[in-house]
């Protein structure tokens, strides 16, 4: 066999070690292929010029067109107060309690130091506000629109229409899903209610058919599950009942409604009929060809003819 020779790439550079003993002898030094030189930077404060660029760019202008205001802050409100000191407090607990035996400093807090923040600019704000409108007020200029003030909108009416169908679109949608939802929740319901129906018919009649073995076997003979059985089956009918009679009652007392005038007059049937009179003759009468019948069809022959036939 032949020997491979491999050339490993690693032996021609230097390892990480002597690198190392290099740089610490000093023979290495910082940077990739050569030295950064540091360039100082010279920062030029030129307050004169500045002050002559100022004077060439100020302009002269009334306070109504600039509106600035150099104000103190406005003093706190005694519920802010209040509420910043509950919120120390809170912050507080939840830090001592969930840190352990940690110090708590308010001081370092950044929830805390944000909303302590925001209430000095909003105290800024409303004292430059008070101000700004004693100084207006003393200008003559007013600080509120009339009653009758008309602004032109900035949106056209074209676009707000659009705006108005688009949210009525959005309503729409939402209201037929809300609608699709309830309609999945009773069906649900309702499925869930005839299940528990079945569920209970079907353990009534197991029950039933129990209690009939028990009697076939001679273990019982009491058969009043039977009457029980036919006096639930027959409540709801006696209720029925007895809301048709009612009906029936009202109905015969207010009739249905309906044309009334001329409801007791006579007509050629109600004249014709002779069920009101006294017919023991019993005759009947064919208006039509005017011919009377006056015998009986199917007339049952008297005792004594019987008697005579036999």
């Amino acid at each position: 066999m032949t020997d491979f020779i491999v050339n490993d790439s690693e032996s021609d550079l230097d390892s990480d070690e002597e690198l190392q003993e290099a740089f610490a002898k000093g023979l290495i030094k910082p940077g990739l292929n050569e030295e950064i030189e540091k360039i100082e930077k010279k920062y030029t404060n030129n307050v004169a010029d500045l002050k002559v660029k100022l004077t060439e760019i100020k302009l002269n202008l009334p306070w109504v067109e600039k509106l600035d205001l150099v104000t103190t802050i406005a003093p706190l409100a005694p519920d802010v107060a209040l509420q910043m000191q509950e919120t120390a407090q809170r912050r507080k607990n939840l830090k001592e309690n969930s840190k352990g035996n940690i110090q708590y400093d308010p001081t370092q807090d950044p929830v805390l130091n944000e909303f302590k923040r925001e209430n000095l600019i909003h105290r800024q704000a409303q004292a430059a506000v008070v101000e700004g409108l004693k100084k207006l007020k003393e200008l003559g200029i007013a600080t509120r629109r009339p009653d009758d003030y008309f602004a032109e909108m900035a949106k056209t009416d074209e676009h707000m229409q659009k705006v108005r169908k688009n949210l009525m679109a959005k309503q729409a949608a939402q209201s037929r899903v809300e609608k699709v939802r309830q309609l999945r929740e009773q069906k649900k319901i309702a499925k869930r209610v005839q299940i528990d129906t079945k569920l209970k018919q079907a353990a009534e009649k197991k029950q039933m058919l129990e209690q009939l073995k028990r009697v076939r076997k001679g273990k019982a003979s009491d058969l009043d599950f039977l009457d029980d059985k036919k006096g639930k089956n027959s409540k709801g009918k006696g209720v029925q009942d007895k809301i048709s009679k009612k009906r029936d009652l009202k109905n015969k007392k207010f009739g249905f409604g309906g044309k009334k005038k001329g409801s007791k007059l006579n007509t050629r049937e109600s004249t014709h009929n002779m069920d009101g009179f006294n017919n023991a003759s019993k005759k009947s009468v064919n208006f039509k060809n005017k011919t009377f019948n006056t015998k009986k069809k199917n007339q049952r022959p008297g005792k004594s003819k019987r008697k005579n036939k036999r």
